[in-house]
């Protein structure tokens, strides 16, 4: 796999101003990251120890994924106290020198923040137990008499996304609100309690020098008046667009304009990105008008197959929904939700392509950790060592989430490939000794010297990063071609070569290039043109 990088390429990106806007940010799944204490668990320190690697790698900030206290019912996103760091990660001394080093190495830091539901474990939610039916604390959750004579019946016929009831039965006969699992309460945000703890939970971490954050289920927030009926025998997506009468209700803006209030009290542009699932592109751009959140993963682009029409009709899609709200788009191809891309599409020729792709298309783009690496997604986890919690359930999801948060290889010719000194939490595959760090590095074949090559030059390249729109260009029937400024992109989607007259000087591409008037099979080539 042959890759080109030309000798020499303008040394800046241009000027608009958001950093956001065209920056590439790398999702860190701590547990799965790097091990400091040998536990066989991800840290904050391993973290902190590995930061030079992204630095090197190129991207501009970090995401990580929860770290707060909780008990780990759902890896994390049952928290229990959102200003306190779970032992098993470490302290708030560790996460304030993540933060500090990451600065220093010129990468900003973008926490998860979940306010759509805590942990059955929050002091609050312990003391709305105790304190019974009708009291203050528990206006502050869905808390509901059951239907029926006798209650016993859920009080609607919501489902987890999880499986099974939305709802669980507590001592004292009510019925508690919880689209996810039992453990995870869903908070009540039509209550000023939970809107003003939430205010002063961003400023806490702002405090510590957070550059933005990650909103968990941000289209969850508000449930529609009443708590209706969904009225359907209708199996709940937890990645999937249905509409529903709990997700993507119009309150969630409000909540989200007073929290960019809150960000524009700082320096140094502060963001917010939405984990926001909704029917359309066209919704998704909502909670991104100037006075909300800053970005939005591109959900309705990860869901597109291998394929150049259905490509470029999302591309168009997601360029045109974004551009009346002057916000940029942000593209994603895999996270810790979904099924590694490269397992997805059924080839690392085709990863290598996608990867290329994504990163040419206008504005911001996100890369989960491993997908640098080329790593497939585990498939063949025993059960027994499984912890997704929808697993558990028979009518939930797939529950092969784990699959794709296996600890990524650093080095060495066997497991734990220098992840830690105790082992991995997941049991890492055999074959991934010739995909670490280590292996790949100074090979300018591998995968991760692709991504290193394709960060320069978006980084280098003035018509690369920003922007809003991309020249289409005639193509045959498979390919995609287009052009942004003096750059072109060229995309062979199908498995037989395509003879496309060479637009220009190849900067780079994802596989060999022996003839430049000849585009590969499932391989993407940059031009300047």
């Amino acid at each position: 796999m042959t890759q080109h990088l030309a000798d020499a390429l303008p040394t800046s990106t241009g000027t608009q101003p958001g950093w956001w806007r065209e920056a590439v940010i790398y999702q860190v799944y701590p547990r799965s990251f790097a091990d400091s204490d040998g536990d066989g668990m991800g840290d904050l320190e391993g973290i902190r120890s590995r930061l030079p690697y992204l630095k090197e790698l190129g991207v501009d900030a970090v995401w990580l994924s929860p770290f707060y206290a909780s008990p780990q019912a759902d890896a994390g996103y049952d928290v229990a106290d959102y200003r306190a760091i779970d032992p098993m990660f470490g302290t708030l001394h560790d996460a304030d020198a993540v933060i500090r080093e990451a600065h220093e190495l010129g990468l900003r830091i973008i926490v998860d923040l979940v306010p759509n539901h805590c942990s059955d474990q929050h002091e609050w939610f312990k003391q709305a137990l105790r304190e019974g039916p009708g009291t203050p604390l528990r206006e502050r959750f869905h808390f509901r008499p059951g239907q029926g004579a006798d209650g016993s019946e859920p009080p609607n016929d919501w489902e987890s996304i999880f499986g099974g009831p939305a709802w669980t039965r507590v001592a004292d006969g009510e019925w508690y609100l919880h689209l996810f699992a039992p453990e995870q309460p869903d908070f009540n945000w039509e209550h000023p309690a939970v809107q003003d703890e939430f205010r002063s939970i961003l400023r806490f971490w702002l405090d510590l020098g957070a550059d933005g954050f990650r909103i968990d289920v941000a289209h969850g927030l508000v449930k529609a008046p009443g708590l209706p009926d969904l009225g359907r025998d209708e199996q709940l997506k937890l990645l999937g667009n249905q509409v529903l009468p709990f997700f993507d209700q119009d309150g969630v803006h409000e909540i989200y304009r007073s929290w960019r209030l809150v960000l524009d009290e700082y320096a140094g542009d502060r963001i917010g990105v939405a984990e926001a699932w909704t029917p359309s592109a066209d919704r998704t751009a909502l909670y991104l008008r100037p006075d909300e959140l800053h970005q939005a993963f591109n959900f309705h682009y990860l869901n597109t197959g291998w394929d150049a029409e259905a490509l470029r009709a999302t591309i168009d899609e997601s360029l045109d929904s974004m551009r009346p709200v002057g916000a940029p788009t942000t593209w994603v191809l895999s996270n810790h939700d979904v099924v590694r891309h490269r397992t997805r599409f059924g080839t690392l020729e085709k990863a290598r392509a996608a990867a290329l792709l994504m990163l040419a298309l206008p504005g911001s783009a996100y890369v989960y950790q491993g997908e640098e690496l080329g790593l497939p997604e585990v498939v063949d986890l025993p059960d027994e060592v499984r912890q997704d919690p929808s697993f558990f359930k028979a009518n939930g999801q797939d529950g092969l989430r784990d699959g794709c948060r296996v600890p990524i290889p650093w080095s060495g010719d066997q497991a734990p490939y220098g992840f830690g000194t105790g082992g991995s939490w997941l049991p890492q595959p055999a074959e991934w000794a010739g995909l670490s760090v280590e292996a790949q590095t100074g090979d300018p074949e591998s995968t991760l010297e692709l991504y290193r090559s394709a960060l320069r030059v978006r980084r280098a390249h003035p018509a690369l990063g920003a922007g809003d729109g991309v020249e289409w260009l005639p193509a045959p029937a498979g390919v995609l071609a287009f052009r942004r400024g003096d750059f072109v992109c060229t995309v062979n989607t199908t498995d037989e070569p395509v003879r496309l007259p060479a637009p220009g000087t190849v900067l780079l591409a994802s596989g060999d290039l022996a003839d430049p008037d000849v585009l590969p099979a499932d391989t993407t080539v940059w031009w300047q043109g």
